[in-house]
């Protein structure tokens, strides 16, 4: 039986297992209302079916009950077969049955009161073992009592059930897979210290055993133990809460895309749509996926930097012309807001950093200010020395600014300072966290200042040469 041996392992696992099922009830929930909506709409069309093909029943001449020849079935939706039916009387004896249904029959003979009471939807299997949608109802044929039973395979319904929980459950592995190795992260950084401590109680303890030496003051030790403990207890509970938070936000940025994606989907199959509805839904069905890749491509990133910090691959950058290039690729989305990108600076600063890295930082910082600030406004982007051994690149904005008591966290994931409009814009609160990344990794810091005035300044301080961090 697997009983994992570290303490981290063990958590981590009973977090994946809880979180695993909340998903799968959540995927549970929603293929049982997928199969309402769509039991749902077949009956509606065999309703439809049945109010229609009453009216060209007739009796002929020899009592034979037959369906008029200028009768013409109209087209069905792609997702549904065509037309089972049959007709009985009062009595149970088979009056009509049409071609498609051949010889097996689309329940047993009517009981007294089907079809008294209006329409009576209900599932069956035929005899060779197909699934039916079929309704019942009572109908006067010249003057003469029938009982109508319309039915239409239920196997394309199963098959486009079997999509959209396909679909699913697609992305569950990798949800848990990304939350999994956040959370062993975490917890492994949590735990850390409590190991060390052990560690060096034992170290301790098998001191005292081997060299037998008596302790003068065991309470001192004891009570700098006892310290030590209660600090790393509290940082456990920090990690914890990190952690819970991490998984809830995680979830939810995970579960707008994928809910965008199943009401893009159930809206098309609610009702026949034309070649060009089917294209709109297809887009916007694509816009929601590249924002859940986005999303999924920036958490990968955060959880490798966390747990395993990749190597730079610095070269000497430019920074001027790196940060007009920046201003360059965004020059489309400023234009919409008829914003102004502005950039000055010292041609002559370069730094040995990874040019990818920091142009993302930078990309992210500029797209940020782009979303937050007014219609009409400029937006700096300003190179300059720091301090002898480090440069700085400001990016600032005539927005808002950012309120006092959200500074603190404004770095943190999946943090937003106005929930509702970050929403609108299509943030998921991992620009700046992954911005911050990129400054630490280069042994920098990224600063956030709010002048009085309005507006909202990023420092990114970088050192001139390399190195793991950097004072000021």
């Amino acid at each position: 039986m697997l009983h994992p041996r570290h303490v981290r392992t063990r958590l981590t696992l009973w977090y994946l297992a809880i979180l695993a099922l909340a998903l799968l009830i959540y995927a549970a929930a929603t293929t049982a209302l997928v199969l309402y909506q769509l039991r749902d709409q077949l009956d509606r069309l065999a309703i439809q079916d049945l109010e229609t093909v009453e009216g060209f029943l007739q009796f002929s001449p020899s009592g034979a009950l037959t369906l008029r020849e200028d009768y013409h079935d109209h087209p069905y939706p792609a997702n549904v077969a065509e037309r089972l039916m049959e007709v009985y009387d009062p009595a149970g004896h088979l009056l009509y049955r049409n071609r498609l249904l051949a010889n097996r029959s689309l329940g047993p003979v009517p009981a007294p009161t089907e079809g008294a009471a209006g329409y009576n939807p209900h599932s069956l299997r035929l005899s060779d073992g197909s699934p039916v949608r079929v309704v019942s109802k009572r109908h006067s044929l010249h003057g003469r009592p029938v009982i109508i039973r319309v039915g239409f395979s239920e196997a394309p319904l199963y098959q486009r059930l079997r999509q959209v929980t396909l679909g699913l459950l697609a992305g569950l592995p990798l949800a848990l897979a990304l939350i999994g190795f956040a959370g062993y992260f975490l917890a492994r950084r949590a735990l850390a210290p409590l190991e060390r401590m052990t560690r060096r109680a034992h170290q301790i303890h098998a001191h005292r055993l081997n060299a037998r030496l008596d302790v003068e003051n065991p309470a001192d030790e004891l009570g700098q133990l006892a310290l030590a403990f209660n600090d790393t207890l509290a940082r456990l509970e920090r990690s914890f809460e990190e952690l819970r938070r991490f998984t809830a936000d995680a979830s939810h940025e995970l579960r707008t895309p994928l809910t965008a994606l199943r009401a893009a989907g159930e809206v098309a199959l609610r009702q026949p749509i034309s070649p060009a509805q089917y294209r709109e839904v297809v887009s916007s069905m694509l816009e929601e996926a590249a924002r859940l890749t986005h999303i999924v491509d920036s958490l990968l990133l955060l959880a490798r930097a966390d747990f395993a910090p990749q190597p730079l691959h610095r070269e000497p950058v430019h920074l001027l012309p790196l940060v007009r290039g920046v201003a360059s690729t965004l020059e489309v989305l400023a234009e919409e807001k008829h914003q102004c990108l502005a950039v000055e600076g010292d041609n002559s600063l370069h730094i040995p950093a990874d040019p990818a890295l920091l142009r993302r930082v930078l990309m992210n910082l500029a797209d940020n200010a782009i979303k937050y600030s007014p219609t009409g406004t400029k937006i700096t982007l300003r190179v300059r020395p720091f301090h002898p051994s480090a440069v700085v690149i400001e990016v600032a904005d005539q927005g808002p600014g950012i309120a006092a008591e959200h500074r603190a966290h404004i770095f943190e994931r999946f943090y937003r300072a106005d929930s509702a409009r970050s929403r609108e814009t299509g943030g998921a609160g991992l620009g700046l966290a992954i911005a911050n990344h990129g400054a630490l990794a280069h042994g920098g810091r990224l600063e956030l200042d709010c002048p009085l005035g309005g507006g909202a300044i990023f420092r990114l301080i970088l050192p001139t040469t390399p190195c793991d961090s950097m004072t000021t």
